[in-house]
């Protein structure tokens, strides 16, 4: 009886020092990817182990991954934030930027620089008068404990419709417009995630008023 308590006794320590080795930082295989990157295993590590297609779609990160930038390391991450309601573009002025995947949060920041100038004296400018236009807004959103929300551009938000709301997530409405962070001179583009569309962004006008998608990468 006596060697069976020892026995026992060193397994427990054994044991106990074993879960204490445990790192839950480090990917874990024994763990789904979700379990990991919520255990804090950088985002990099967890795409440099497993394929695009076990990431695309879990909510994480304020959202719904939909996009796996494997030569960064990162996920690109969408939420619905339509509960905005509609609003304004900004100023009216000539810029055009990127449409690629990824590239909406220099948009977003250049958009902004744009509207802190005076375009009322630019050809076919307009002031809009106010901080209360969409990128302004967004950039300075705190939404679901994260600070560095962006407007997605064109082809992101043709990837969140193809990845995210073809599949049913997302909660994306297909009775609004949203607007994209790309713009071709005077003409940004938007999209609708109804189906009729296809899921393809088109040219619109700043002078209307839309919803939007917010993203962040991590």
């Amino acid at each position: 009886m006596k060697n069976f308590l020892i026995i026992l006794t060193l397994l427990t320590l054994f044991n106990c020092s074993d879960n204490d080795d445990i790192d839950l930082t480090l990917y874990n295989e024994k763990l789904t990817v979700l379990e990991n990157l919520n255990n804090g295993v950088p985002v990099s590590d967890v795409v440099a182990s497993v394929n695009e297609e076990d990431l695309i779609g879990l909510e994480f990160g304020g959202g719904h991954i939909y996009y796996v930038n494997q030569m960064r390391g990162t996920v690109m991450i969408a939420a619905n934030y339509s509960d905005l309601g509609p609003i304004s573009w900004g100023d009216h002025f000539d810029f055009t930027n990127s449409q690629l995947i990824g590239d909406g949060k220099q948009n977003t920041l250049d958009i902004v620089l744009g509207n802190a100038n005076d375009n009322s004296n630019v050809p076919n400018g307009l002031e809009f008068g106010s901080d209360n236009y969409v990128f302004k807004i967004v950039t300075d959103l705190d939404y679901r404990n994260f600070n560095d929300w962006f407007v997605p551009s064109k082809n992101s938000a043709e990837a969140i419709f193809n990845n995210l709301h073809a599949h049913s997530l997302g909660d994306f409405d297909t009775s609004i417009f949203y607007w994209t962070s790309s713009k071709v001179e005077y003409q940004p583009f938007v999209i609708s995630f109804n189906e009729v569309f296809d899921g393809e962004a088109f040219l619109g006008s700043c002078f209307d008023t839309n919803s939007v998608i917010i993203v962040r990468e991590m």
